[in-house]
């Protein structure tokens, strides 16, 4: 009777934990929602500017973005109240950030909580014109049988393009020499004029000059080609299987949100992303919308760090 009494009460305890997370979901939300991302003009700015415009015509309330220099804004919704009003827009920064320092005041995969991929954008690998190869395996050949001799432009240590051009070396075996600038557009400008041999571009910023026949793009550095780039194959489907980057966004909570909160915003935040305007918008900027559960999300998080802690490690890679 004893057992049966303890058992009976610890399902009634259930019973009105499930209830309650409900009665939450129900009357969520009833105040201003904020989003926490980069500066304006950013890449997670334009996304949370998306979300923000269709989130708060599908819940009625405001959804305001909050921009924030640089720093740790991982931090600020880690450390938020776990009720569904804050909610942090970002790249995957947010999880690489900790394996490129000794200590980051946030745990990732224990502070945050994923609620969906938004948005991604292709990384192209491109070579200046004069560049002899034509392939992908055409310039492992070429970086295999001059080590050294090729350099790459990269912008900040640890990000998606710096990461990327480091896996492809991983994978490859070949030797490539890292020329870092402050932002793409220096990069951009040095590639051009033959100041280096090739970069990892993202998709927007590198189109213009691969069209015009400045740059010449040799594949994307996604899992699936992109329709961005009609006809242009995967790195893993031209001689390096597995490989895998890319610049990749998404919606995060405070960790102790209830699951009643997350499923309701990954719903609703989904529902905007599948919106033709919406979805419209991105393309045009060179962006595809993603969508995904938070299961997903989570999943996508784990593999990356794996993937990519083993880069860092490996090539001994620490934040500036």
């Amino acid at each position: 009777m004893h057992s049966r009494h303890i058992f009976g009460r610890f399902l009634s305890l259930g019973l009105i934990a499930a209830v309650a997370d409900v009665a939450i979901g129900q009357i969520y939300p009833h105040k201003p929602i904020r989003i926490v991302t980069n500066v304006a003009g950013s890449g997670s700015d334009f996304t949370s500017r998306l979300i923000a415009q269709g989130l708060a015509a599908r819940l009625g309330q405001p959804v305001i973005v909050d921009n924030r220099v640089s720093g740790l804004i991982s931090e600020t919704v880690a450390k938020a109240p776990p009720d569904g009003y804050t909610l942090l827009i970002n790249g995957s920064s947010v999880w690489v950030l900790p394996l490129l320092r000794d200590k980051v005041p946030y745990d990732a995969q224990k502070d945050l909580a994923p609620v969906t991929l938004t948005d991604k954008q292709p990384i192209v690998l491109v070579l200046h014109p004069l560049v002899p190869v034509r392939s992908v395996e055409e310039l492992i050949a070429l970086a295999r049988a001059k080590p050294g001799h090729l350099n790459y432009a990269s912008t900040a240590t640890g990000s998606p393009n710096h990461l990327a051009a480091e896996l492809f070396k991983s994978m490859t075996g070949t030797n490539m020499v890292r020329i870092t600038y402050k932002g793409s557009g220096p990069a951009l400008n040095d590639l051009i004029g033959g100041q280096v041999q090739l970069t990892f571009g993202t998709s927007a910023s590198v189109i213009p000059h691969v069209k015009s026949g400045r740059l010449k793009a040799l594949a994307v550095t996604s899992a699936q080609p992109s329709e961005l780039l009609p006809g242009l194959p995967t790195i893993s489907a031209s001689g390096v299987p597995g490989y895998e980057a890319g610049t990749i966004y998404g919606v995060l909570a405070p960790t102790k949100t209830p699951a009643a909160l997350i499923n309701r915003l990954n719903q609703e935040i989904v529902l905007v992303l599948s919106d033709a305007d919406v979805k419209a918008k991105f393309f045009n900027v060179g962006v595809e919308t993603v969508g995904s559960t938070p299961q997903q999300f989570a999943a996508y998080i784990k593999s990356d760090i794996a993937r990519m802690g083993k880069v860092i490690r490996d090539a001994g890679i620490k934040a500036d």
